[in-house]
């Protein structure tokens, strides 16, 4: 446990009662913190069930589900109870069995031994986009290292992580484990509240807005952030279009294009354009002409910058609020808009939080890969791509070139990239970015990123190589000068 206190000089009035009443959280957070950090691996497990059970219980999860959507008026309910119990039972089943308790390696042969340990307090920072399946998520992973967690809420999405936490109370109420294990920020949730907590916490894990993934880093505790999305796939010559569509509109529509993994741009090879769109039009995706298409970017850009009026909407109200009557009549399930350009000038070349799908033309596969780049240069560096193929060596080619922790190859994005029952990625709703994307971790987070690992090192026999082992090859090539 992280039993350091932080100090910080408030700036106003403001920020210093928000220290205050932060404070109060915080104490009564160690204090649980400290009953949990005597559990052994079996109560352990028992706190995680009982919290994934807060949220996995259908009743419960569709109750969850509306509240969202009713208080955010972001996404659809039916895929929020998806969401909600695709991302909670593949976490839980990530981490049955997993040691994060005592003694969780051995290496004799190195004379190593790891111990998990806490890391005491967590400040874990939601979006609106995931009031529900975000913040359980880091509560569960928090809990399974014997931490205690505080959320901070997105407001929009604050009551529904009050009836989460009214939930998971419940539960630990049942079992006999401390309430204050989890809590949350009071409302109104404000800047100076969330900034107050990073401070006094003893790790941060943020997700949403880049503003509070930037005032994470910047807060002085040690954070995880994660990098924008903005998420490009690459359809080549010997896709499968119809997959591919059926693929694409899965992902795209999926929680009314919400996640950070669903695609903001497609590239088609220029042997297989006209095919490829044809084959998203068979999934009732909607062509805009360039008057169509200035009318849509009025709507999402107003003043240069993305605006709230088609985030989390479906495609047939997108259209409606663009006054694109003759589209919103189709009841179309994307919008597609064509595109050669990247940055501000273009800005459909960005990140769109809705069922709007940009598309370019690429000559070949090399070019491809140079408008991916390209897009991410301006957008989404470090987080993924996707790829619709039947060559192999290409996802080699992407992940070796491309500034992105993950290649996505054959999938429906969104519901790939943070975990599957289909593949071997972590469950997971905070993905990693890497340094291309400001971020100081690639990996898709879990409980590891949870722990503090104590190492004990005991003496081996020594082995000291020799001059030969270690620059036999370079003296051969270079000689010994």
């Amino acid at each position: 446990m992280n039993t350091h206190s932080k100090t910080s000089r408030p700036i106003d009035e403001t920020a210093e009662a928000a220290d205050e009443r932060v404070a109060t959280l915080v104490a009564r957070a160690r204090a649980a913190q400290r009953t949990a950090e005597g559990y052994d691996q079996a109560r352990v497990d028992e706190l995680v069930a009982a919290a994934g059970w807060a949220i996995l219980e259908p009743g419960r999860n569709r109750e969850l589900a509306e509240l969202a959507v009713l208080d955010t008026g972001i996404g659809n309910v039916e895929d929020k109870v998806r969401k909600n119990h695709r991302k909670t039972l593949g976490l839980l089943r990530d981490l049955q069995g997993a040691k994060s308790v005592g003694v969780i390696s051995e290496d004799p042969a190195k004379g190593l031994v790891e111990i998990a340990r806490p890391v005491g307090v967590v400040c874990a920072v939601t979006p609106s986009t995931n009031p529900g399946a975000t913040p359980a998520n880091k509560i569960i992973n928090a809990l399974k290292g014997r931490n205690a967690v505080i959320v901070a809420p997105s407001p929009k999405g604050w009551s529904t992580c009050e009836r989460l936490l009214q939930f998971i109370h419940a539960a630990f109420d049942r079992i006999g484990a401390p309430r204050d294990l989890v809590q949350m920020l009071p409302a109104p949730v404000d800047k100076a509240s969330t900034l107050a907590l990073m401070r006094q916490c003893d790790l941060v894990v943020a997700t949403g807005s880049q503003a509070n993934v930037r005032a994470a880093y910047a807060s002085g505790t040690p954070a995880f952030g994660v990098g924008a999305g903005n998420v490009a796939g690459i359809v080549d010559e010997t896709a499968d279009l119809a997959l591919v569509a059926d693929r694409v509109r899965r992902s795209k529509t999926f929680d009314n294009a919400t996640s950070c993994s669903s695609e903001n741009s497609l590239v088609l090879l220029d042997s297989i354009y006209d095919a490829a769109v044809q084959a998203l039009k068979g999934q009732g995706a909607v062509l805009l002409n360039a008057a169509q298409k200035a009318r849509l970017q009025a709507l999402m850009w107003p003043d240069g910058k993305l605006s709230s009026a088609a985030t989390g909407q479906n495609a047939t109200v997108v259209a409606q609020r663009a006054g694109l009557h003759e589209v919103e009549a189709l009841q179309p399930t994307m919008l597609l808009v064509e595109e050669s350009g990247f940055g501000p000038e273009h800005p459909f070349s960005g990140e769109k939080l809705a069922p709007v799908l940009t598309l370019y033309r690429a000559r070949d596969f090399a070019h491809a890969m140079a408008i991916v780049e390209q897009v991410y240069a301006w957008q989404g560096a470090g987080h993924s791509v996707g790829l619709h193929s039947t060559r192999d060596d290409r996802a080699m080619q992407l992940g070796l070139q491309l500034p992105v922790s993950r290649v996505i190859v054959n999938q429906a994005h969104c519901i790939a990239t943070g975990g599957s029952f289909d593949n071997g990625l972590p469950f997971s709703l905070s993905m990693g970015c890497g340094t291309w994307g400001r971020n100081n971790f690639s990996d898709n987070m879990n409980y590891r990123h949870y722990l503090n690992v104590t190492r004990i090192s005991r003496p081996i026999p020594e082995r000291v190589p020799s001059e030969d082992e270690i620059f036999g090859a370079y003296f051969g090539k270079f000689g010994r000068g």
